[in-house]
This record gives C-alpha cells, sequence and structure tokens, in this order.
C-alpha cells in the first residue's frame, strides 16, 4: 500500500486541490466532503452531542463517491451544533479537517463560525503587522504555566480566558499575566502548542493535569483542557478568538506553535485510519514520537497548507513555529509561506531546523533544516549555536559556555552577534535564544554548572547572557519566566529539564519571587535591553550586506571580552561583553560616551558620560552611545 502510495499514477488520479474538504456550514446546508480514495464505503454518522460514550446517534447516512478520491453529502438546513464522525469500511473516525470538537476530540462538530467571533473582531489585526521578524521579540509561553502560581490572582486558571485578563497583580501592584507580558516589551507571545493534542484527558477538570501538548490529536481545533466548557465545541473556539483578540488589543502579536512532524498515536490518528497509512513515512522515527509525517505526499502537504491558512484566517494568526520543522520537507514549507502570505503578507514562519534521522518516501527529497536555509528565504531557525557557545552543551549540562568561563570561541561568538551564522542567508532566519520550555531554564543551567556560584554571581551571569542575545542581529527569543530568574527545581539540589508533563508546582511562574528586589531588578533590566534594542535600528538590520557595513569586531587583549563597534544615522554605538571575573579597563574611541547599560541596570537614559577609558565589571555587558 505505501509503495501505491507514493506512485505517479497514484498521486495523478488522487490528488484533489480543491478547498472544500471538511464541514461547511451555511443556514441553507452543510456540504460535506472527505478525501478517501482507498474506502470502499463511506458513511457519515449525525449525533446529538459530542461525547463519544453516549448513545445518541440521530442519523447515518450514505456519502457519494467523488473526484479525486472524495467522498460527498449535502445535509439540507441549518445544521449548527450537530455533532458527527465519518464511517469508512466499518471504522468510525472524527474529520481531519474538523473546526471543532466534542470533548476529547473524538466528534467532529459542524459550526457557524462567524459566530463565535468576538466583539471587533473584523477590525482585529496584527499590531506589528508589516514589521521585519529582526524587529520582533519573541516570548515563549506556555498557556497553563502563566496563571497557575498561587499569587497569578487569575481568575481563569490555566485557560485562554487566563490570558485576556487585565488587572491582575500582587498585593503591592506589580502586574501579573498579561499585563506583566505588555509592560515587559516584547513584541510576540508564541504559544506552546494550543491545538488539540491527546495526552490531557479533557473529561476530567476535576483532577490536575499537566502537558506540553506535542501531541497532536486534532491539527485545526483549539485545544478543549484550556476551553471553560469543552463538552461544547463552539467554546473553545469562541475563547481562543478572544484571547487572540486580547493580545491584538494589548499590543501583542500571536504566534502558534505547530507540531506537523509527527501525531500523538499514528494508529489512532484518524487521517491514517481513513487512509491506513498514508500520513506517516513507515518505520521512520526522526522525531522519537514513534511516527514522522510523510509531508512529501501530496495530500498530506496540502493537508498542512490547508491547516497553517486556516489559522491565519479564521483564528488571526500572527506566526507559526514549528516543532522539529527539519522533518518536513522545503516543497511544503514553501508552499505553505505562499499560501499563508498570499492573504496574510506578514504571518512569521521559524522553527527547529535540527538535522534528524528520518526515512522520507521518496528519493531527493530536501528537508527543511538549518543547512537548507537557502531554499527557505523568509524562513527562521533557532541558532543553537548561540545557545551553546553562552551556556554550553544542551546534552552535557556540566558543560561550561562563554557565560560561564569557558574561552570563548571568538569567531563563532563574533558570527553570532554579528547574525551571520554560516546557515543563515539573512540575519531574519536566525532566531537567538539561550532558554526554550526543553532542558533546563537558564538560572537553573548555569547553576548546573557552576554549583558553587553565589545566587548573585548566577544573576550577573544570566543579565550577560540575556543581553548577548536580545542584543546580538537576527531575532531575539526567551522562555517566559527567564525575566524572573526562573527556576524548575526538583528536591535535593536537582532542577527538572524535561518538564514535559510534571506538574504546576515545577512549571507554573512563581509571580510572588516577584517581591524580592533581586528579581524585580533582573526584570527591569529585561525590560531596559528590550527598549534600547527598540530604539536603535543598528541592532535590528535586515541584510548581511548592512551588518558588515554598520558593525565592526574590536580587537580585544583579554580572551573573555567581545567588543563591537556600531553605527547609524548621526550615532556610534559601543558594545562590549565581559565574561572574566575580574574587571577590566576598555580604551574608548575618540569623544563623549554615554553609558545606557551595565552589569545590573539597562535603559535607553544615560547612566554616566565617560571618555577616554572606562572600567568594566567583572560577568557584564556594556553598551555605551555617542554621536559622529
Amino acid at each position: 500500500m505505501q509503495e501505491q502510495y507514493d506512485s505517479p499514477l497514484f498521486e495523478q488520479a488522487y490528488t484533489y486541490s480543491g478547498a472544500d474538504l471538511g464541514a461547511l456550514w451555511s443556514r441553507e446546508e452543510t456540504r460535506l466532503r472527505l478525501w478517501a480514495p482507498t474506502a470502499e464505503d463511506v458513511r457519515v454518522r449525525l449525533y446529538r452531542s459530542g461525547n463519544p460514550w453516549e448513545d445518541d446517534l440521530l442519523e447515518e447516512l450514505p456519502m457519494e463517491r467523488s473526484t479525486q478520491g472524495t467522498w460527498c453529502l449535502t445535509l439540507p438546513g441549518n445544521q449548527n451544533g450537530v455533532y458527527y464522525t465519518y464511517l469508512t469500511d466499518g471504522q468510525e473516525v472524527c474529520d481531519p479537517y474538523a473546526r471543532t470538537t466534542g470533548v476529547n476530540g473524538r466528534r467532529a462538530m459542524i459550526l457557524e463560525l462567524p459566530s463565535t467571533n468576538p466583539p471587533g473582531w473584523e477590525s482585529d489585526a496584527d499590531p506589528h503587522g508589516g514589521s521585519p521578524i529582526t524587529d520582533a521579540v519573541i516570548y515563549e509561553l506556555h498557556l497553563r504555566d502563566l496563571s497557575m502560581g498561587r499569587c497569578s490572582h487569575i481568575r481563569n486558571k490555566g485557560k485562554f480566558l487566563g490570558l485576556t485578563e487585565t488587572g491582575t497583580a500582587l498585593p503591592d501592584g506589580t502586574p501579573t499575566g498579561l499585563d506583566h507580558i505588555k509592560a515587559l516589551g516584547v513584541t510576540h507571545v508564541q504559544l506552546l502548542p494550543v491545538f488539540d493534542y491527546g495526552s490531557v484527558d479533557e473529561s476530567r477538570q476535576d483532577i490536575p493535569q499537566y502537558n506540553w501538548g506535542y501531541d497532536p490529536m486534532n491539527y485545526n481545533v483549539p485545544e478543549g483542557s484550556y476551553a471553560t466548557d469543552p463538552y461544547r465545541g463552539e467554546v473553545r473556539v469562541r475563547e481562543m478568538k478572544q484571547m487572540v483578540k486580547a493580545l491584538h488589543d494589548n499590543g501583542l502579536s500571536v504566534v502558534m506553535d505547530v507540531v506537523y512532524n509527527h501525531v500523538y498515536w499514528a494508529e489512532d490518528f484518524c487521517f491514517n485510519r481513513i487512509v491506513p497509512g498514508y500520513f506517516s513515512r513507515p518505520d521512520s522515527n526522526g522525531s522519537a514520537c514513534g511516527n514522522d509525517t510523510a509531508s512529501e505526499r501530496s495530500m498530506v502537504r496540502k493537508y498542512i497548507v490547508d491547516s497553517l491558512c486556516y489559522w491565519a484566517e479564521e483564528y488571526h494568526i500572527d506566526g507559526f513555529r514549528f516543532d522539529l520543522v527539519g522533518l518536513i520537507d522545503t516543497e511544503t514549507i514553501r508552499q505553505a509561506m505562499a499560501a499563508v502570505h498570499a492573504s496574510h503578507p506578514n504571518v512569521l514562519f521559524y522553527g527547529e531546523g535540527w538535522s534528524m534521522d528520518t526515512r522520507t518516501t521518496r528519493p531527493g527529497v530536501s528537508l527543511a533544516t538549518q543547512a537548507n536555509s537557502g531554499r527557505l528565504p523568509g524562513f527562521g531557525f533557532f541558532n543553537d549555536s548561540i545557545r551553546d557557545l553562552l551556556r554550553g552543551s544542551v546534552f552535557y549540562p556540566q558543560e561550561l559556555g562563554y557565560v560561564t568561563g569557558a574561552l570563548p570561541q571568538g569567531d563563532a561568538l563574533r558570527s553570532c552577534f554579528m547574525g551571520v551564522t554560516p546557515w543563515a542567508c539573512q540575519p531574519g532566519q536566525s532566531i537567538n535564544y539561550v532558554s526554550c520550555h526543553d532542558n533546563h531554564t537558564l538560572f537553573d543551567r548555569l547553576a548546573l554548572a557552576l554549583p558553587g556560584a553565589s545566587r548573585q554571581e548566577l544573576i550577573r551571569r544570566s543579565n550577560l547572557a540575556a543581553a548577548f542575545c536580545i542584543l546580538s542581529q537576527g531575532v531575539p527569543f526567551f522562555q517566559a519566566g527567564e525575566e524572573m530568574l526562573r527556576s524548575k527545581p526538583k528536591g535535593h539540589g536537582k532542577f527538572d529539564g524535561n518538564s514535559y508533563r510534571s506538574p504546576d508546582r515545577v512549571n507554573a511562574l512563581r509571580w510572588e519571587h516577584l517581591k524580592e528586589a533581586e528579581t524585580r531588578q533582573t526584570l527591569a533590566y529585561y525590560r531596559g535591553l528590550i527598549a534600547f534594542r527598540k530604539a536603535h535600528p543598528c541592532l535590528r538590520l535586515q541584510r548581511r550586506e548592512d551588518i558588515f557595513a554598520a558593525v565592526t569586531p574590536i580587537p580585544c587583549d583579554n580572551p573573555h571580552t567581545l567588543a563591537f563597534r556600531l553605527r547609524e544615522s548621526g550615532k556610534r554605538l559601543l558594545v562590549i561583553f565581559h565574561a572574566d571575573t575580574e574587571d577590566a579597563f576598555f580604551s574608548l574611541p575618540e569623544g563623549r560616551w554615554q553609558l545606557c547599560i551595565d552589569s545590573d541596570r539597562a535603559g535607553t537614559t544615560s547612566l554616566g558620560t565617560f571618555s577616554g577609558s572606562i572600567r568594566i565589571p567583572a560577568l557584564s555587558a556594556m553598551v555605551l552611545t555617542g554621536t559622529d
């Protein structure tokens, strides 16, 4: 069967190009179309509820075989709210193109989508639409982490609506939740998976359940555990739109973490049950999740492209972060970007471009890895080089990096700062980070590498890493809570480096730590770094040639010191990173220089005027500005 799927005859006969797969609702009728080229008999079952255990079948109707392997049926009248499944050769499955479902995603629901739009949805738009990706500052957030902490003061804990609440604060007035993110100054909130995933039982709202959500079940459906009512299909749709609208209203763009490279359970995935094994590459496990997606097959490619277009159009999503995009072929990504950008030209695309061992179903397939960035202009890739150079290899928690005392690989770090990492054709293809949801938080990673260091020393090293990432050319990205010295302790001096299903006590943001002076100071430092980056276009250049014209590395005698001179219209910048444990002196170029960033203060206002030379404190970044 697998060989048949990849034959030119099968592709020619059964590649469907229409835009009407799934259930298309109108008040007069609902038209259903399913791609099932190998099926002998297909029926539709209509249900009163979305609860798979309920014996509430309303009707079972045969579908008619149609063009290019599809089956069709038209239901007369207003079917809004009716749940349905397909019966293909006796197997009952959910619609792969379901817009929403009942509890746990087993029954699809016919939905009047316009009825789920919040007020003002027609005029809702990306607040950063039209800005280049190098203007973005991306904040990675797990939805549940935001609100489950005891001091979040968010009412809708663990829900889409929790990210719509404003005015939440600690007793002293320090903002939490959405207000905190807005005040931080980031431009984009990247949400860990919020599509329907299979590792949380939506029917058990009475018990705490946690998962990052990299377990796709229904790709075009919001996750029910984040809705206030997972049993009613329209609620999850409405509340996710409310969340997007609230973020837009507060000046924040929304990036969706998408996981097209594998599914929760290949044998049970609806697409694979309808067309046995078609969606997945046979005997391929580059994802380490038991299955890899056969994106090179035409109808899998179409499914991914259609899905991305749907999220951008229906939910006003402003960007997509691809999990393990190195398992997806470049042609699928290229077509997806072209299709989305045809009507939403400002949507961002980036992902994890690691080279992984996968077995594509066809020879000569090019995969979306860092090495193939030239085939995907405009697509960004996570820069693991800057991550590992700064803090040490992600695979060896005790290994040292630049900010933890190792002698720097100067040329490699200078290339990272300048956004000219060898695989990145343009700086916008480099997503710069030192921590994300995977592996240890930045603070925990530093503590593991330097078990004898004081907390104050670790904070200085953390600030140094943040300054390097946020001020580098490319796109800065950091994990939620990094700005609050986020830690995930397991007890006995250990830290959780893979908290994908750890409890809320490990994963939830600890807002109460903002009562501590050192945490507030770190938060202010991140705010200042972001504000400074926004204020200086020379830190956000879009072309390699502009970087080479504007940014010049400065030779330094101390191997732990890296320095750069930058130019923009009428201004000069001097950026210095000093990872030595001893202070040093730095000779300043001619003129008077205003200090804006040091080891624990950052912003756009002057901290003092200097000329001749300046003392650089141990473990610090320094940024000074001057005029031509």
